[in-house]
């Protein structure tokens, strides 16, 4: 295929040898199938976001750090030059985080470098080589449902040990391995410490997944895995080996019980609209 300008100076410069094909395209980035050498990988090549969606992502970036005084200040007052840094801040955000994430165990793929804004990073595949499919996308067994839901959940505690909360995480950001699932896409992430809209992005991430899986094994929509995890870590006790039971007590006393669990199930439920859509929509185009 033809190369796209954003990949022309990877294979200037030898990271790349060629473009293999489109993997896919989303609103922030564009993946690329390519090959280095005997190796077969994916390149992510980050799109400059519009004004709109700028604004958007303000709740995001709350608490990340940003390297400089000037920078900062600039970023502030959302300047040309400010926005410029915070694209930029934006776009190393992932790949800040997947070096992280992996180091401490996370299911991530793997990165082997950023160059020219371009992440290139391990291509994950089916166990017949092909790109691997969304979670989202497959038909599940209750057993295979409830041990995909285990496992997730023991990556959103390993995050959150990290201090990392994914942001934006749904059936539709886990891809299925040979050995399971893998997560993907975290230009989003959020500081755990640093931003007061934390907690409900993690309850967020816990239950789209929750919702999502829950189609496949019922039992699972009746457990409370993200609220046991942020109250052990606001405790200061998660630890990367906690063992959790889903099971959560909240003190009535000091939360409205009623709205947490509307919360919660309004989480749900959008997830599960939202996959109902994605699946018309496939459909309507065959």
């Amino acid at each position: 295929m033809k190369t796209p300008p954003g990949l022309q100076a990877l294979i200037d410069d030898g990271v790349i040898d060629h473009v293999l094909r489109p993997l896919k395209s989303g609103k922030e980035a564009a993946v690329y199938v390519v090959r280095s050498g005997d190796e077969v990988r994916c390149a992510k090549v980050y799109k400059d976001m519009a004004q709109r969606s700028f604004q958007q992502r303000v709740q995001y970036q709350e608490g990340r750090k940003v390297r400089g005084s000037r920078e900062a200040r600039a970023i502030g007052k959302a300047s040309k030059y400010g926005r410029k840094q915070q694209e930029t801040a934006w776009k190393n955000t992932e790949v800040e985080a997947l070096y992280q994430l992996r180091a401490a165990g996370v299911r991530v793929p793997e990165p082997f470098g950023y160059f020219h804004g371009v992440l290139v990073m391990e291509l994950v595949t089916d166990a017949e080589g092909f790109s691997a499919p969304r979670l989202g996308e497959v038909e599940l067994g209750a057993e295979q449902a409830r041990e995909y839901h285990r496992v997730l959940v023991r990556q959103v505690v390993l995050m959150l040990c990290c201090g990392l909360i994914h942001g934006d995480l749904s059936a539709y950001n886990v891809l299925v391995g040979p050995d399971g699932p893998v997560v993907i896409d975290f230009p989003q992430v959020v500081s755990a410490g640093g931003n007061n809209a934390a907690r409900t992005m993690l309850l967020r991430d816990v239950n789209n997944l929750t919702a999502s899986l829950g189609r496949w094994a019922p039992e699972l929509l009746d457990t409370w895995y993200g609220e046991e995890m942020w109250a052990l870590f606001e405790a200061g006790a998660l630890r990367p080996d906690t063992e959790l039971t889903g099971e959560f007590t909240p003190d009535e006393g000091a939360v409205d019980l009623d709205s947490v669990r509307h919360a919660i199930n309004d989480a749900r439920e959008e997830a599960l609209i939202r996959q109902q859509g994605r699946e018309a929509a496939a459909e309507d185009g065959n």
